[in-house]
């Protein structure tokens, strides 16, 4: 006999989303709620959502640090957590002022490193998923984007390193998207955007896969995966 489709260790549980007001972090929330898990998201902008919004900055550890003590009580049954929360300002390296690259930093990498540190220990008793979300500009470089290079390339080390850690304790998956049709390039000049022939991911359907890593049953775990459109001009 089969299990039911219906069946999902998310079910009922909490998940953890950061950056979950837009883009892929709101995707990802919306196909937790549609299996009926309970999204609890953590994002720089409030929004009207039918699921906890806790407005932090994650460039402030210390700030996420407290969010998170308050959010993650001792009876909530967290099973996963998605960091999708990132930002990037790119400029000539020798252009952009030094506090701008280093909140480039901060967000994508020591604010992951933060929420993996405050959420690590409640998965692993839950049995649950860490999804780190990089880039392809993870495992590649590009001018002009040396702050979200370094950030990304931080994000692909450290879930390596915290996946060989905790082996057998947390199960954790690297994700490494293409471009994706979000809000994220819309601040950026005309330079910097992707051309008018750029073939972006539906960031619903990058959520799906995200879903796929954390319904793994245990013994069962999603290293790394790699999401692109099949024209990706940034992988590999």
């Amino acid at each position: 006999m089969t299990e039911s489709s219906s069946s999902t260790p998310i079910e009922g549980r909490h998940v953890l989303i950061t950056g979950g007001s837009s883009g892929l972090g709101a995707a990802v929330a919306a196909r937790v709620a549609d299996v009926g898990g309970r999204p609890i998201v953590l994002d720089r902008r409030a929004v009207e959502a039918p699921w906890p919004v806790h407005v932090v900055d994650l460039a402030d550890t210390a700030a996420t640090s407290r969010v998170l003590d308050a959010v993650l009580g001792p009876d909530l049954a967290l099973y996963g957590v998605v960091t999708c929360a990132g930002m990037d300002l790119p400029a000539p390296f020798s252009e952009l002022p030094a506090d701008q690259w280093e909140r480039v930093v901060e967000v994508n990498l020591f604010g992951t490193a933060a929420v993996a540190r405050a959420t690590l220990p409640l998965l692993e008793e839950s049995g649950g998923r860490l999804v780190t979300v990089a880039s392809t500009l993870g495992h590649r470089v590009a001018g002009d984007a040396s702050a979200y290079c370094a950030s990304k390339w931080g994000v692909v080390g450290l879930t390596r390193a915290l996946c060989e850690e905790f082996k057998g304790r947390v199960g954790i998956t690297l994700l490494t998207p293409g471009g994706m049709a979000t809000s994220f390039f819309d601040d950026r000049d005309d330079q910097y955007r992707p051309g008018p022939d750029a073939q972006l991911c539906d960031p619903s359907a990058v959520a799906d896969t995200v879903l796929f890593a954390l319904e793994r049953p245990r013994g069962c775990e999603i290293k790394e995966l790699v999401v692109a459109g099949p024209h990706e001009v940034s992988w590999p």
